[in-house]
Protein backbone atom coordinates (compact mmCIF):
# COMPACT_ATOMS: atom_id res chain seq x y z
CA UNK A 1 0.00 0.00 0.00
CA UNK A 2 0.93 3.86 -0.08
CA UNK A 3 1.19 5.20 3.45
CA UNK A 4 -1.38 7.20 4.56
CA UNK A 5 0.29 9.96 4.28
CA UNK A 6 0.22 9.63 0.58
CA UNK A 7 -3.45 8.61 0.77
CA UNK A 8 -4.32 12.20 3.04
CA UNK A 9 -2.18 14.16 0.39
CA UNK A 10 -3.84 12.98 -2.57
CA UNK A 11 -7.15 13.55 -0.71
CA UNK A 12 -6.20 17.16 -0.02
CA UNK A 13 -5.02 17.69 -3.36
CA UNK A 14 -7.76 16.40 -5.05
CA UNK A 15 -9.97 18.83 -2.98
CA UNK A 16 -7.71 22.22 -4.45
CA UNK A 17 -9.26 21.73 -7.52
CA UNK A 18 -13.05 21.34 -6.17
CA UNK A 19 -15.16 24.92 -6.65
CA UNK A 20 -14.24 27.27 -3.70
CA UNK A 21 -17.81 27.10 -2.21
CA UNK A 22 -16.67 23.40 -0.98
CA UNK A 23 -13.26 23.81 0.45
CA UNK A 24 -13.90 24.09 3.73
CA UNK A 25 -12.23 22.41 6.56
CA UNK A 26 -14.70 19.54 7.28
CA UNK A 27 -14.98 19.03 3.62
CA UNK A 28 -11.04 18.30 3.29
CA UNK A 29 -10.82 16.59 6.69
CA UNK A 30 -13.99 14.37 5.44
CA UNK A 31 -11.64 14.05 1.99
CA UNK A 32 -8.56 13.11 3.79
CA UNK A 33 -10.14 10.22 6.19
CA UNK A 34 -11.69 8.45 3.08
CA UNK A 35 -8.81 8.46 1.36
CA UNK A 36 -7.45 6.48 4.71
CA UNK A 37 -10.09 4.70 5.45
CA UNK A 38 -9.66 1.75 2.97
CA UNK A 39 -6.85 0.66 4.65
CA UNK A 40 -9.66 -0.23 7.81
CA UNK A 41 -9.60 -3.75 6.19
CA UNK A 42 -5.94 -4.53 8.07
CA UNK A 43 -8.00 -4.49 11.01
CA UNK A 44 -9.32 -8.10 9.93
CA UNK A 45 -6.82 -9.95 9.88
CA UNK A 46 -7.13 -9.94 13.85
CA UNK A 47 -10.49 -11.71 12.99
CA UNK A 48 -8.43 -14.01 10.95
CA UNK A 49 -9.08 -12.65 7.81
CA UNK A 50 -6.89 -13.58 5.34
CA UNK A 51 -5.34 -10.57 2.77
CA UNK A 52 -6.79 -12.43 -0.42
CA UNK A 53 -10.19 -12.66 1.12
CA UNK A 54 -13.51 -10.52 -0.06
CA UNK A 55 -13.15 -8.51 2.83
CA UNK A 56 -8.95 -8.89 3.00
CA UNK A 57 -6.54 -6.26 2.75
CA UNK A 58 -7.00 -4.60 -0.66
CA UNK A 59 -10.20 -6.19 -1.16
CA UNK A 60 -13.86 -4.95 -1.26
CA UNK A 61 -13.00 -1.64 1.35
CA UNK A 62 -10.56 -0.21 -1.86
CA UNK A 63 -13.15 -1.31 -4.53
CA UNK A 64 -14.83 1.36 -7.06
CA UNK A 65 -18.60 -0.32 -5.25
CA UNK A 66 -17.20 0.62 -1.42
CA UNK A 67 -15.90 4.24 -2.23
CA UNK A 68 -19.39 5.02 -4.50
CA UNK A 69 -21.38 3.93 -1.63
CA UNK A 70 -18.96 5.69 1.21
CA UNK A 71 -18.88 8.72 -0.73
CA UNK A 72 -22.63 8.61 -0.82
CA UNK A 73 -22.93 7.65 2.68
CA UNK A 74 -20.74 10.99 4.03
CA UNK A 75 -22.58 13.15 1.76
CA UNK A 76 -25.59 12.22 3.18
CA UNK A 77 -24.31 12.21 7.17
CA UNK A 78 -22.32 14.98 6.93
CA UNK A 79 -24.24 17.22 4.60
CA UNK A 80 -28.05 16.60 5.48
CA UNK A 81 -28.99 20.00 4.48
CA UNK A 82 -27.91 19.26 0.61
CA UNK A 83 -30.10 17.46 -1.63
CA UNK A 84 -27.88 14.60 -2.97
CA UNK A 85 -29.60 14.65 -6.10
CA UNK A 86 -28.60 18.32 -6.27
CA UNK A 87 -25.43 19.54 -8.38
CA UNK A 88 -23.60 20.54 -5.00
CA UNK A 89 -24.78 16.74 -3.55
CA UNK A 90 -23.50 15.01 -6.53
CA UNK A 91 -20.44 17.37 -6.33
CA UNK A 92 -19.74 15.99 -2.71
CA UNK A 93 -20.55 12.20 -3.60
CA UNK A 94 -18.01 12.70 -6.73
CA UNK A 95 -15.47 14.59 -4.23
CA UNK A 96 -15.93 11.89 -1.63
CA UNK A 97 -16.02 9.43 -4.52
CA UNK A 98 -12.18 9.99 -5.98
CA UNK A 99 -10.76 10.62 -2.68
CA UNK A 100 -12.08 6.99 -1.69
CA UNK A 101 -11.48 5.55 -4.75
CA UNK A 102 -7.32 7.33 -4.85
CA UNK A 103 -7.01 5.08 -2.22
CA UNK A 104 -6.94 1.71 -4.54
CA UNK A 105 -5.50 3.73 -7.60
CA UNK A 106 -2.59 4.45 -5.52
CA UNK A 107 -2.04 0.61 -3.91
CA UNK A 108 -2.20 -0.63 -7.70
CA UNK A 109 1.04 1.66 -8.34
CA UNK A 110 2.84 -0.13 -5.64
CA UNK A 111 5.69 -2.72 -5.63
CA UNK A 112 3.89 -5.23 -3.37
CA UNK A 113 1.05 -6.90 -2.33
CA UNK A 114 -1.40 -9.33 -4.17
CA UNK A 115 -2.95 -6.51 -6.07
CA UNK A 116 -6.58 -4.46 -5.62
CA UNK A 117 -9.77 -5.87 -5.76
CA UNK A 118 -11.60 -2.40 -7.96
CA UNK A 119 -14.09 -4.48 -8.88
CA UNK A 120 -15.68 -6.52 -6.09
CA UNK A 121 -18.08 -6.95 -5.17
CA UNK A 122 -18.56 -8.43 -9.10
CA UNK A 123 -15.14 -9.93 -9.62
CA UNK A 124 -12.55 -10.53 -6.52
CA UNK A 125 -9.38 -10.80 -9.00
CA UNK A 126 -6.96 -8.44 -7.60
CA UNK A 127 -4.88 -5.73 -10.19
CA UNK A 128 -2.09 -3.76 -10.32
CA UNK A 129 -0.78 -1.28 -12.68
CA UNK A 130 1.71 -2.31 -15.51
CA UNK A 131 4.08 1.01 -13.99
CA UNK A 132 4.65 -0.14 -10.33
CA UNK A 133 6.87 2.58 -9.01
CA UNK A 134 5.64 3.44 -5.63
CA UNK A 135 7.39 0.81 -3.06
CA UNK A 136 5.20 -0.26 -0.70
CA UNK A 137 4.42 0.95 2.50
CA UNK A 138 5.20 -1.18 5.74
CA UNK A 139 2.40 -1.54 8.18
CA UNK A 140 3.05 0.43 11.36
CA UNK A 141 4.61 3.59 12.41
CA UNK A 142 8.00 2.79 13.72
CA UNK A 143 8.56 0.49 10.22
CA UNK A 144 9.12 4.66 9.03
CA UNK A 145 12.15 4.97 11.43
CA UNK A 146 13.75 1.92 9.23
CA UNK A 147 15.87 2.08 5.79
CA UNK A 148 13.05 0.45 3.91
CA UNK A 149 10.80 3.22 5.59
CA UNK A 150 12.95 6.45 4.28
CA UNK A 151 13.08 3.96 0.70
CA UNK A 152 9.40 4.75 1.13
CA UNK A 153 9.01 8.08 1.49
CA UNK A 154 11.18 8.89 -1.09
CA UNK A 155 9.45 6.80 -3.84
CA UNK A 156 6.17 8.68 -2.61
CA UNK A 157 7.63 12.02 -2.24
CA UNK A 158 8.68 11.51 -6.33
CA UNK A 159 5.59 9.75 -7.11
CA UNK A 160 3.18 11.07 -5.31
CA UNK A 161 4.38 14.44 -3.30
CA UNK A 162 5.80 16.51 -6.34
CA UNK A 163 2.21 16.10 -8.13
CA UNK A 164 0.34 16.93 -5.52
CA UNK A 165 2.99 19.89 -4.87
CA UNK A 166 1.80 21.30 -8.56
CA UNK A 167 -1.16 21.37 -8.29
CA UNK A 168 -1.04 22.86 -5.05
CA UNK A 169 1.46 25.50 -6.67
CA UNK A 170 -1.46 25.63 -9.70
CA UNK A 171 -4.28 26.34 -7.43
CA UNK A 172 -2.57 29.15 -6.06
CA UNK A 173 -1.50 30.78 -9.41
CA UNK A 174 -5.26 29.86 -10.64
CA UNK A 175 -6.26 31.93 -7.06
CA UNK A 176 -4.31 35.30 -8.14
CA UNK A 177 -5.68 34.95 -11.95
CA UNK A 178 -9.19 35.01 -11.07
CA UNK A 179 -9.00 37.32 -8.36
CA UNK A 180 -6.60 39.91 -10.48
CA UNK A 181 -8.06 39.66 -14.02
CA UNK A 182 -9.82 42.29 -15.18
CA UNK A 183 -13.40 41.55 -16.46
Amino acid sequence: MASIFAHGLVAAAVGKVMPKIYRRPKFYILGVLCAMFPDADVLGFQFGIAYSDFLGHRGFSHSLVFALIMAILIQRIFYKKVDFRSKAGITLIFYFFICMASHGVLDAFTTGGLGVAFFAPFDNSRYFFPFRVIQVSPIGVKAFFTETGIKVLISEYLWIGIPCFFVFILSFFSYFVKKYTPR
